[in-house]
This record gives structure tokens, sequence and C-alpha cells, in this order.
């Protein structure tokens, strides 16, 4: 009987401190894990995507590099998790990376995952090896008002508000005129959507109205290593606006697509593997 008791008492405790560490190492993303290598590259993705958007990508690397690609929490039918931040996706990546040991990884964003590249390797400088930002810029917001500041505390209520008002269709139809503006292939295009219809409506809001208010334009400056900066062709329209919003990236080097939309790696795949080539095996 005392020998039970004890061995219950052991079980217990033991699933105590299971469950204690799963809690303790539960991420704010999905993880998917591929490929060989004593270089790592980790690929996050941009807003409401799935890590899918990388599998061309990842099987031009899988070879010689492990592939670590995430898929956020919320977004493209990965379950949503509460009080999620853009600040606390750049710190749980961070904290992955070190959790698991990986020595200076490549970290690839595009989009917003881009500017979470960008606040990894300004706020914790030592981590990457490289980072390369797939069309993303340091403040989304300053491109459209040059006036912009972000607010200490800013309120999203009036943002999820007006998305939980929106019926399936309507969100639907908004996501189908947003996309045909951003990614050139058709063919892509319902991928897309369908990942932006699989997303959690609140996480939507919420993460559209924070990343918004963010604003990296100054904290650049503390990153140390180097940066490729892949933009769309009609950014070239643009430069002045672009350089002045990366001016303090001191091992920047940015580059335009020649042709296609926001989605570079399905619009002008040629140019970007080039590129993600080049910079990758220097």
């Amino acid at each position: 009987m005392k020998r039970n008791i004890i061995l219950v008492i052991t079980v217990l405790f033991t699933t105590c401190c299971v469950n204690a560490f799963a809690q303790t190492n539960t991420y704010p993303f999905a993880v998917k894990k591929s490929g060989q290598g004593k270089q790592t590259i980790i690929f996050i993705p941009g807003f409401a995507s799935s890590d899918d958007v990388w599998a061309e990508t990842k099987t031009k690397f899988e070879k010689d590099f492990t592939c670590i690609s995430f898929t956020m929490a919320g977004f493209a039918g990965v379950p949503a998790q509460p009080e999620q931040t853009f600040v606390k996706w750049e710190t749980s990546i961070a904290k992955y990376v070190r959790d698991n040991k990986i020595e200076k990884p490549v970290i690839i964003g595009h989009s917003m995952g881009g500017v979470l590249a960008l606040a990894i390797a300004a706020d914790f400088p030592d981590l990457p090896g490289k980072i390369i930002v797939v069309d993303a810029l340091p403040c989304r917001s300053a491109a459209m008002d040059p006036a912009f500041k972000s607010k200490e505390n800013n309120d999203c209520s009036a943002m999820v508000n007006q998305m939980a008002a929106m019926s399936n269709e309507q969100f639907k139809q908004m996501q189908i005129v947003n996309i045909a503006s951003l990614c050139s292939d058709k063919e892509k295009q319902s991928l897309i959507v369908n990942w932006g219809l699989q997303t959690d409506r609140k996480t939507f809001a919420e993460m559209f109205c924070d990343f918004s208010n963010t604003d990296l334009r100054e904290k650049i400056s503390n990153i140390k290593c180097s940066s490729l900066i892949l933009l769309e062709s009609y950014f070239a329209s643009m430069k002045p606006m672009i350089e002045e919003q990366y001016k303090n990236l001191k091992a920047g080097n940015l580059q335009y697509a020649n042709k296609g939309l926001h989605f570079i790696m399905y619009d002008d795949k040629e140019w970007y593997f080039d590129q993600l080539n080049k910079f990758i095996a220097q």
C-alpha cells in the first residue's frame, strides 16, 4: 500500500514537472523542420500567411541547410493564442533560437516576417548570422504618412470590432481584392486568400493594428549582421523614401526585383533565387 502511494506521488510529481516544462516551452507559432546541415535557415512568413509560402524556397536549401519554418499563432489555421503582440512574437522567436541552441542562423522573413527579422537582429544583434528581408520596410505606416509617429498605448479595439462585424463573404471579398494587388501569379492568389480565410479574425485585426504601429527606423542601427533587402519592382520608383527608411541599416544591401508584386518568391522567382543563393553563399 505504502509503495503504491509513493508510486502515485512520483507519477504526479513527474507529470507536474513535464507540464511545467511544456508550458515554459510553448511558442506562439507552429514549427516545421526539414533538411540537414550544420547551418540553419529560419523562415518567417508574412501577415496571415502559412509557412507554405516558403515551400519552394526550402527545397532549394534543404540539401545543405537545416530549414525551420514558422506559422504564427492564429494565422492560416494554426490555433490562436490570447494577447499576441508583435514584440511577443519577436522575443518568442529569439527565445526559440536560444532554447534550441541554434548558432548564427540565417533569418529570412517576408512582409511582416521581414520586419520581425529586422526587429530580432536589432534587439538581439548577436543572434543571427545574416538576415534576408523580402519586401518589407522598417515602418510600413510611414510609407503612407511621412509624419507618422507610433503610439505608446495603441488602441486596436476599433479595428477588432470592424473585422468582427464583417460577414464571412465580405471578409472573403476583401481578401480576394487585397491579394490580387499583392501577387501577380494568379495560381497562387487563391492559395494566399485561403490562408487569410483560415486566419483567426481577432488575431488578424489585432496583429495588423499592432504591426501598423511598429517603427524600427531608428532601432535598425543596432543591427550588426549582413542584411539583404529584396524589394518589389514598384518600390524602384520610390527609392528616396525607401533609402530614407533604411538609412540607419549599416550593412544593408537593397535590391529591387525586375517584375511582379509583393510576393516576390512567386512573381520573380529567377531573380529571387539568384539573390538568395549569392547572399547565403558569401
